[in-house]
């Protein structure tokens, strides 16, 4: 567990649809030192499940992963390099690890660092500020679009934030 100020890694997905068949399409997170790294993912050719919910959601086509995103292979290799050694939290572990393995998987390869549920970080009372906490948070990052390693970086800050208040 981190320290109270200290800003973990914070992991988001975003995938092709919610449910069986669905592949991650984007992976961003936001580091401790306050970078943030996004890498578009081009779907392996079996990879053929496309959500118009999803894309709803999160905005990106299946054409722009076609065309602009990296080889699953690649970034798998740019989380290990990354985030080797670390615990990485997400705030929704079971979808998010599933798609992490689907990613590695395809790359043949595994991951060299720890999901864990942003939960764990959370006191109960620090829980039941989360939503209040994180509308404030998004509100005040102005974002235009939603993406994942802005949409872990809202997390990070929301964590952040949390741990500050105390009502």
């Amino acid at each position: 567990m981190t320290s109270g100020s200290e800003a973990p890694f914070v992991l988001d997905v975003e995938a092709s649809g919610f449910g069986r068949g669905s592949y991650p399409i984007e992976i961003g997170f936001a580091a401790p030192d306050g970078r943030s790294v996004c890498a578009l993912i081009r779907p392996a050719p079996h990879w053929t499940h496309w959500d118009p919910a999803a894309e709803r959601v999160h905005g990106l086509s299946r054409c722009i992963v076609e065309r602009h995103g990296r080889r699953p292979a690649d970034v798998a290799q740019l989380l290990n390099r990354e985030l080797e050694g670390c615990i990485v939290y997400s705030d929704a572990w079971g979808h998010d690890y599933g798609w992490l393995n689907v990613l590695f998987d395809e790359a043949g390869a595994r991951p060299r660092f720890a999901l864990r549920h942003l939960r764990e970080l959370l006191t109960e009372e620090q829980a039941e500020r989360w939503n209040s906490t994180r509308l404030r948070v998004l509100d005040q990052m102005q974002l235009r679009r939603h993406r994942a390693s802005s949409d872990a970086r809202a997390l990070q800050l929301t964590l952040l934030a949390v741990r500050r208040s105390r009502t």
